[in-house]
Formats: C-alpha cells, structure tokens, sequence
C-alpha cells in the first residue's frame, strides 16, 4: 500500500476544498459577488474533490474527507462560535436557511457525497463510476439548471411542494449538460479504465448516461429545493445501480 501517494492525494484534497471555499466567501465579504454567486461557485468546485476517491488505494480515505466536510458544514451556522464558520454561513446562507440556522442545502451536499462514497467503497469499490457520475450531475447540472432557470426560464413548471421555481429551460439544461457529465465519467472511468475500475463498453456507457440524466432530472424536478441536494445523487444512483444489477 502506497502511504505516502494517499496523503498526499489526501492534503491536496483538502487544500483544493479550503481554496474553493475561501475565495469565494472573502468576494462575498468585499462585495465583489453575490451571495448567490458565491454559493454556486463554492457548489460548483467544492464537489469536484469527489473525483480524487478512484485514486486512493485505501479509498477509505475518501469517507474520511466528505465525512469530516460534512460535519464542518453542519456546525456552520448563524450561531457558530467559530468565526470563519460563521462568515461561511453568513456568505452562502439562503433565506430558506433561516429557519433552520444552518446550511442545510450544502450540509445535505455533503452528506449525500459521502453516503454515496461510503456505499460504493464498501459494496462496490469497482463501480465508483456510479456516484462520480450522481455527484457530478449535483454539482454542475444542479448548478446549472439554476443559473438558466433564473436567467432565461420562460416556461414555469408548477409544482407547489417543491418550495421552488421549477421551468422547462431549466430542466433542459439538467437533462442535456446531465447526460455529457455522466457519458464523460462512465467513459474515462469505465470505457477507458485507467485506474482498477470495472471496465464497460461505450454502448454500455451512453445507455447508463442516458437512463441516469432522465432519471436525475425527474427526481431534480419533484424534489423540495432544500433537499434536492440530497434526493438527486442518492436516488439517482442507487437506481441506476439496482437497474444494472436486474438486467
């Protein structure tokens, strides 16, 4: 076991979460950015990390990481006697967050990063295509359904329990940008298998890409908006997973 290439992936890891973090809460602070902009931003990067979990040869390490993130994040509130905490709540935190006192969307993001990386490292530690790919359509697809959504969204999708806008341009943008992620990590993670993964055909991949944006965008699209962080990779994943299991 290589020790010494593990902690190293490991404190760049880190290094690479805290920068992605830092910049963006200190824009907000100098008011160079938007609370908006700075939470998609840290949404958009933070989660990248996830990609470094199929280089560890003790992947355990990756549990480690998402699993120490996430308690980080829930103690990061309103009330936190912690000043960067607090600065990191005060420059991310929505209104829907109020209530609650602590970043429940990003703590939800978190959480699902490591459930999914726990579930995979311990059941199928050859497959970490699976949850890359749902992380990845959290990360940027979310992110960027968002963004057109506000910007461009005509068509209003209506959908009361959702605590949210919902449109088509939207859910488009999930969909198509959803099924690019996903064909990407299946192909450099499973077509071209690089590292110890189980290898799959190019066929195999753009169907699991396809079968994965649809079902994502689905569950994006009836999800509350304060927990489709969590709802998206978890039920996205586990699905597709199951299905290539019965077939």
């Amino acid at each position: 076991m290589n020790i010494l290439l593990d902690l190293l992936i490991v404190l760049i890891t880190y290094i690479y979460v805290f920068i992605t973090i830092l910049i963006p809460v200190q824009l907000k602070k100098r008011g160079k950015i938007t609370k908006f902009q700075a939470r998609k931003v840290v949404h958009l990067l933070a989660g990248l990390s996830v990609l470094t979990v199929s280089y560890f040869e003790w992947k355990w390490w990756a549990v480690i990481i998402s699993g120490s993130l996430t308690f980080l994040v829930l103690l990061s509130s309103k009330k936190s006697k912690v000043k960067q905490l607090k600065e990191l709540y005060e420059s991310i935190g929505e209104e829907a967050e109020e209530q609650v006192g602590y970043l429940q969307g990003p703590f939800h993001y978190c959480l699902s990063i490591t459930i999914l990386v726990l579930v995979f490292v311990i059941f199928a530690p050859t497959q970490m295509y699976f949850p890359v790919a749902g992380i990845l359509l959290m990360i940027i697809s979310d992110t960027l359904a968002s963004i057109i959504g506000k910007r461009y969204g005509k068509i209003s999708i209506k959908l009361p329990w959702t605590n949210s806008k919902r449109t088509l341009e939207g859910s488009l943008s999930f969909l198509i940008s959803g099924f690019i992620l996903c064909f990407i990590a299946f192909t450099i993670f499973g077509v071209t298998n690089p590292i110890t993964q189980e290898h799959i055909s190019l066929e195999t991949a753009i169907i699991f890409s396809l079968v994965t944006s649809v079902l994502a965008t689905l569950v994006e699209m009836f999800s509350p908006s304060t927990w489709d962080d969590l709802t998206v990779p978890i039920l996205t994943t586990l699905i597709i997973f199951l299905l290539t299991l019965l077939f």
